[in-house]
This record gives C-alpha cells, structure tokens and sequence, in this order.
C-alpha cells in the first residue's frame, strides 16, 4: 500500500470514513482495500461504489490485489458494473439500471459499481432499508450537498440516521461544494477523518517534487496571448473558455483551429487515433488530441485513443490535449506537465480537478504546473466589474491552492512543549525562543504562539486538525474581505482577521462555544497569515531559486520565527492576509490595469463623516441590546448593513489615531 492507502486502511473498522486527499493519491485503491476488509471481517453483506459519471468507473476495474501480498482479489462481475452497460448516461438511462441494481442486492455477489444518478433512483425506488448493511462507497464526494435540494446528500443524511449502513466518502477537493457544505454539521461530526495532503503526496512522489500555481493577464484576445504560456514541448491540457464567458469568441471549433495554427502547420490527422499532427516551427511533429470536436465520432475515435491502456505509459502517444468540459474529474494522463486554463472558473472545486490532471508522477517530470490565462479588466468594456469579480476570484484560488500546498500547521500555545517526531533546527526546541519545529514524515509544522486559544471541545479540535482549509476557503471567498484587504488602504488588518474571520467561524459553527470559536478563528489566520507570511520570506530568500516546493516555506517560517523576539496572536492578526497575493498581483498585471482595478473596487467604499458614524453606532449599541447581536454588514436590509458601516468606519478611525 502507499502511505496514503496505509492511512486510510488504519480506520477499517469505522463505519463511517471520509478521506480527504489528492487526485491521483490511490483512493480507489484504498477503498478496494477497506471494503475487502468489511465483505470479509466486518460482517458487511455488500459494497456499492458511486461515481458521478461512467467514465471513472473504471478506477474500479478488477485488480489482482493478492499478486501484491493482500488477502483478496478486487472483483466486479461484468453485469454489475454498470458503467459499463452501454447507453449514454441519461437519466432515462439511470433510472433503468435501477432494476440491476435491485437484482444485485437480492443475489449472492458481493460488489457493485454505478453512477451517483443510478444510486439516488435506486434509493428512491427500493427505498434506504434495502441497503441495511452494505457498504456504501461514495466517489467524488464533493459532488455532495448538505442543501435539502441535493438529492444524494438528502439520501446520505437518511443513511445516517437510520444507522445501518457503513459509508466510505473520498474527495480530491478541499473546498467541498465551494459555497455549501456537504453534511450538516451533526453528520459530519460522525465521520472519522483521514487527510492526505498535496505536500505528503509530492514529497512522497519518486519524480514530481514541485507544483507551481500561477495567473497571467492579457489583453484583447486570448488567442493572441496563448502562445506567451502554452510551450509545446511540454505535455500539456488545455481548457479553453466556456462560450459564455467574457474570454470566448463564441467559436469555440474556430478557437481550437487557432491555437492549432499557433502551435504550428497543420499536416492532418492520424487515421487511428484521429489526433491532429502539428509541425512546430522547430520541425519536430507533435500530436494534439481536439476534445471540443461535436462531431461524436471523431470525438469518441479520439476519447478512445486516449484510455487505451495499452498507451498509458506511452510518453510520446500525445502531445497537448484541447478540451472544454472534458478531460477533468477522474482524468488520468500521468505525463500531464501543465494544466493551462483559460478564463476564471467559478467552482473552486473544478479548479481543484483541473489542477489534479498535472498532478500524477511520472518518469522525467520533477515539475508541474497551473496557469489560469486571465483577462485584463479593461475600462471600454460595459463588463468592468464583472471582470474585476473575476480577478479578484482567480486571486482567491491562488490563495487556497497555496494554502493546499503547503505543510500542515500545528498550533499551540506558547511552551507547550517539544512534539516527538519534530526537528527545530540547529538549536533544538528552547523554552525561551520561538519555537518551530517539522516533522518530515507527516508534512507538519509545530509552532509555538504566546497567546493561543487552544480548543476545548473533540469539535474544536477536530475542526482544526482537519478543516482550517474550509475556513479559510469561505474567507478568502468573502469579496468584501478580498476587496479591503487588498485595496482599500484605509482598512485595519484586525477587521479582516479578527471581526470577518470571527463571523465567518461564529456562522459556520455556531454549535460551539465562543472560546472554541475563537481557537477555530486564531488557528485558521495563523495558518493563513504563516503561510502568506513564509512565502513572501522564502521568495526575498531566494530570488531567482527555482525552489518553491514546501523546503523553502519551512524556511521561511523559520526566518520569520527568528527575526522578531516574541511571537503571539496579536502580532498575527495584525498581519493584512492579502498583502502578499496583492505584491503578486502588482508585478503580473500592468501599473495603469492596477490602478483601474484599485478605482472600481474604490467606487464601492463606505463613505460618511464621523458624526454621521457616531450616530449609526449608538444606532447600532440599541439593535443589540433588542437582538442580542450587532448588526451584520452582510445583512440584506439596507437599515441594518448601514449601521455595520457606520461601526466599522468608527474602528478604522480610532485605530488609525491610536497608531
């Protein structure tokens, strides 16, 4: 087994088990293992493995899993594979497959594979009791909702409270459902969690030890740009733009056409695979798969080409694959050196998926990397602040994809003493200093903050042991927060990481106390604010190092320990979240673009005197003392959000005399 499959194999025994780790860290193979165990030793009759669409069924194919010293054999029989069944997956087709579904229950085989649309009809038709004891298994579990319109995650919640069935969750995304959460939060508190992190999948990795994260602006047409970031000698996916967005020329074949003829001349198509052949201007041929074809079959000639298995570890089978909507989730190209997206995507989770193309090991491929080619707001345009939307949302998937990257936090309080397992450097562990310290076999830092509020309740604790990447991913999400902290100089850092990241926390878990609150909203800044912080220092450490992998943020966070005498959560918060993304920003885009950029988000700030802000706050002092709470800046009444304004305008005058 992998370290990951290890991990993971440790938590048999629950019943309920959500694994959270990378694409292409070996989840299918882990839950082959972990059911086997249930079918076996557990006393579970059955195992049904959802996936959301037919094409990652087979991640669930027969594995001979005794070859490799394990007690079973992974086996499907072909009827009960039913992404395999032929049809294209339709709801009308799902629905069919149901009565397969039902025979396979009432029959004596073990092991059953379908798509998430077949399970919920299934549900909905025989009803939750008929899968009493079997093993759920549910792929992609980002899929899933805790929103009552979101049928599987209604079923789950259904599952649950009727308590007989086991369920294994597995996820390649941090941020599950972008804006929603998958369970409520009393289910959730059943599961039994298993983190796998990019940091311990890359350092663990025999040829990619490197991930690079990165935007590029341009202006005018995309396709005038592309070349700038798209290197044909490496492997690479490109998605082109949604023909809704702003980036698109509505053309989507005639796009293709030209990066076709950007790349090179055009010499046909391969008769077999229906590649296109391109000759670069350097002479060598190259191999470029066109998934927006809508001709379905040229495109199911080259789909197929593509997944043959026989070509997988054929480095020279393709070169640069052209797609739109495909060649995402549960896409498996290990040579993929580049994912190169162009357009904002709105679903942090999609990005993830992107990402996850570039991220398997391959032989002679030590570095990976994302770009995601962006435009230019451009003041002409109607859609200006649409595009600064956009911007400022690629700037927050930066954020939390370096956030993903980087080695885990672990907090506590200020001498609590040494962690076993930690190396602290050259002068070990001292009760006097500020202590850092890194554990190389699980990706984790330790470090010591004067001040800390450490978690009281296994929630708490749970929460920021496993879910600091979910808080932060609602925070940096708050368009407002982002819009302050990166362009309003006006803005105190405290109201970004105290009050913004406070209500965020108080919204997410009001189930906990306020002290367990304030630990969830220290310890999530802390691993935002480190993180931003050591990146910053490990870039002014090596400029022009091509090492940015998590070595160099490890520094960092050292430099930074070292390079002031007492470090404590006052200092933390006082640190602006966004101060490194906006640096970032000011050498990718051009100073006149920064500068329209920064007057449009300006054209939104809050404007009154201080008399004006006094009033509103005494406004506010009365609200509170009717509703028990201030008012919320948020709130959809215009009254209310009115005297959250003014009290904010009040805290950002008297921190500004007071400094």
């Amino acid at each position: 087994m992998r370290p990951m499959q290890e991990r993971a194999f440790e938590h048999r025994g629950e019943q309920y088990l959500l694994i959270k780790s990378p694409p292409a860290s070996g989840k299918s193979r882990a839950l082959m293992f972990i059911a086997l165990d249930k079918l076996h030793n557990q006393g579970v009759r059955k195992a049904i493995i959802v996936v959301p669409e037919r094409s990652i069924g087979g991640s669930f194919a027969d594995e001979p899993l005794s070859q490799f010293g394990f007690h079973w054999d992974w086996s499907v029989k072909p009827q009960w594979n039913l992404c395999n069944a032929p049809g294209v997956d339709t709801p009308s087709v799902a629905k069919s497959k149901v009565k397969a579904v039902g025979q396979f229950l009432a029959s004596d085989d073990q092991v059953l594979v379908c798509t998430h649309a077949t399970f919920r009809f299934a549900v909905d038709e025989l009803g939750v009791d008929a899968f009493d004891n079997c093993l759920v298994a549910v792929d992609e579990f980002h899929h899933v909702s805790a929103n009552p319109d979101n049928r599987l995650g209604s079923q789950l919640a259904e599952f649950i409270a009727r308590d007989k069935v086991h369920i294994v969750a597995m996820t390649g995304s941090y941020f599950r459902g972008d804006a929603e959460a998958v369970l409520a939060p009393s289910d959730e508190a059943k599961f039994s969690t298993v983190t796998y992190t990019y940091y311990e999948q890359l350092n663990g990795y025999e040829h990619l030890k490197s991930l690079n994260i990165g935007y590029f602006f341009y202006s005018g047409r995309y396709l005038d740009a592309i070349m700038k970031v798209l290197d044909p000698s490496k492997k690479t996916i490109v998605h082109i733009p949604n023909v809704n967005s702003r980036e698109s020329t509505k053309d989507k074949v005639r796009e293709v056409n030209e990066i076709l003829d950007a790349l090179g001349s055009w010499e046909g198509e391969d008769p077999v695979t229906g590649f296109h052949l391109v000759r670069l201007p350097d002479g060598k041929m190259i191999r470029v798969a066109d998934l927006v074809e809508d001709d379905p079959a040229k495109r199911d000639k080259v789909v197929t080409a593509l997944k043959d298995p026989a070509q997988r570890n054929n480095r020279d089978h393709v070169d640069i694959i052209i797609a739109l909507g495909m060649a995402k989730e549960g896409f498996d190209w290990i040579w993929c050196e580049h994912a190169l997206t162009v357009g904002y995507r709105s679903s942090l989770t999609e990005i993830i998926q992107i990402i996850g193309r570039a991220t398997r090991d391959a032989p002679g491929k030590s570095i990976a990397s994302f770009t995601n080619l962006i435009a230019e707001p451009d003041a002409s345009e109607d859609v200006v602040v649409d595009a600064v939307n956009d911007t400022l949302k690629a700037i927050a998937a930066s954020l939390l994809m370096e956030q993903v990257l980087a080695p885990r936090f672990d907090f506590t309080p200020k001498n609590s003493g040494e962690r076993e397992g930690f190396d602290y450097g050259e002068s070990g562990y001292n009760p006097q200093g500020n202590n850092v310290g890194f554990n190389a076999q699980t990706g984790q830092i330790h470090m010591e903050i004067n001040g800390l509020v450490t978690p009281e309740s296994n929630e708490a604790k749970r929460i920021c042991q496993e879910d600091l990447t979910e808080v932060i991913t609602a925070f940096v999400q708050d368009k407002s927060a982002l819009e302050r902290g990166m362009f309003d100089d006006e803005t105190v850092p405290e109201e970004l990481t105290q009050i913004r990241m406070g209500k965020i926390v108080k919204e997410r878990y009001p189930e906990l106390s306020e002290t367990d609150q304030e630990a969830v909203r220290q310890h999530a800044i802390a691993a935002l604010n480190m993180t931003q912080k050591a990146k910053q220092i490990a870039g002014e450490m090596g400029e022009g190092n091509e090492n940015k992998g998590g070595s160099a943020l490890i520094e960092g966070v050292r430099k930074y320990a070292m390079d002031i005498r007492n470090l404590d959560i006052d200092m933390i918060d006082r640190i602006n979240p966004f101060e490194a993304a906006y640096a970032i920003l000011a050498k990718s885009m051009s100073e006149q673009t920064l500068k329209q950029v920064a007057a449009v988000i300006a054209g939104k700030r809050i404007s009154m005197t201080i008399e004006e802000a006094r009033d509103l706050a005494r406004r506010a002092l009365k609200f509170k003392h009717e509703r028990g709470r201030l008012p919320e800046i948020t709130s959809p009444d215009a009254w209310e959000k009115r005297m959250a304004e003014g009290v904010a305008f009040l805290q950002r005058n008297v921190a500004a005399s007071n400094a």
